[in-house]
């Protein structure tokens, strides 16, 4: 579950403001009345059941009738664009299955040229800026640890100095996520956990949210065409789908790997001679209901131009470039 508006997280220097060691402890410190209340009850909900559950639900075929009126009284509420899905109305079999829905050609086309990263989803900026030692931001004066989000501390120090950003989803967004640049995803690993909410309550409640939930790290290896000439090898951009609150499962297009699966554990696949190849802004994967992309490129080869928390992200906008690293000169 994802909500847009979250605090401003940036200094205004555009960099994360605050940066230190990310905080172990779950205090809900950051919040009062209510939303402390709010929070101190999600601890005894059993979140990942309960959105198994609200997936199931959600998949549930009704009579052709109920199914349209269903549909239309979500888009009305979560005022979706109906003129940008690829079908109409009466194609789809489920609230899921229009919840995932395709857009129609040339609904989102791709700006910039080979070298410019365009956004890997619709939906609104999160905190954005510079990985120092070793943390990203969540939220203003809250950090949390890049080895934790990705369970992995040696491929971690890839990024140190690179960039991150995070992109929230909301329910009336296109819930299909896209690659910022050219390549080819070699791996990807499943890092279970809980499905904490991830709107205010969670961001400011739940600390090192993002390492927390359950979420799937793809790694793009960039098209070296794309990049353009290097002597040595480029680290790839991190994609970190993460779950939430209500979120059925995150799903990949080329892979049957899932998330919120009863009794799963961490698993990596090296993909090798099978990793799928992507043009930029093609589908790698979406999000059974809505929650969060964080993205980080390694240091040198690549830039990201934060934007203000809250600011409007569409599919396809060009948010950062390929830059020209030493190696290169």
């Amino acid at each position: 579950m994802a909500t847009a508006g979250a605090p401003d997280n940036r200094s205004s220097s555009g960099q994360p403001d605050g940066q230190k060691t990310a905080r172990n402890s779950d205090t809900p410190s950051a919040l009062q009345g209510w939303g402390r209340l709010l929070l101190a009850i999600l601890y005894w909900v059993p979140k990942n059941g309960l959105s198994r559950l609200a997936g199931r639900i959600a998949s549930l075929r009704l009579p052709a009738p109920l199914q349209r009126a269903e549909i239309r009284l979500f888009a009305r509420l979560a005022d979706v664009n109906l003129e940008e899905a690829s079908d109409p109305i009466e194609s789809y079999d489920s609230l899921q299955h229009f919840f995932v829905r395709a857009l129609r050609e040339g609904a989102r086309p791709i700006a910039g040229d080979s070298k410019s990263l365009v956004a890997p989803c619709d939906g609104t900026w999160g905190a954005a800026g510079r990985i120092e030692a070793g943390t990203l931001l969540q939220v203003k004066g809250r950090t949390y640890s890049v080895a934790d989000l990705l369970g992995d501390s040696e491929l971690a120090d890839q990024y140190e100095a690179g960039c991150f950003a995070t992109f929230y989803l909301s329910p009336r967004d296109y819930h299909r996520f896209h690659t910022p640049s050219a390549g080819r995803i070699t791996r990807v690993d499943y890092c279970p956990g809980s499905l904490w909410p991830v709107n205010a309550i969670g961001l400011q409640g739940i600390d090192g949210l993002f390492a927390r939930n359950e979420r799937i790290c793809a790694y793009l290896e960039v098209d070296r065409n794309a990049a353009g000439p290097s002597a040595t090898p480029i680290p790839p951009i991190a994609l970190i789908a993460v779950g939430a609150t209500m979120v059925g499962s995150v799903r990949l297009a080329f892979d049957d790997l899932r998330t919120n699966v009863s009794g799963a554990r961490p698993e990596r696949r090296d993909l090798g001679d099978r990793a799928p190849t992507f043009a930029r802004g093609q589908e790698w994967g979406h999000f059974e209901f809505g929650s969060t992309i964080v993205m980080l490129t390694p240091p040198e080869h690549f830039e990201i131009d934060p934007q203000p928390v809250g600011r409007a992200l569409t599919l396809g906008e060009v948010i950062g470039r390929r830059k020209m690293a030493k190696s290169d000169l």
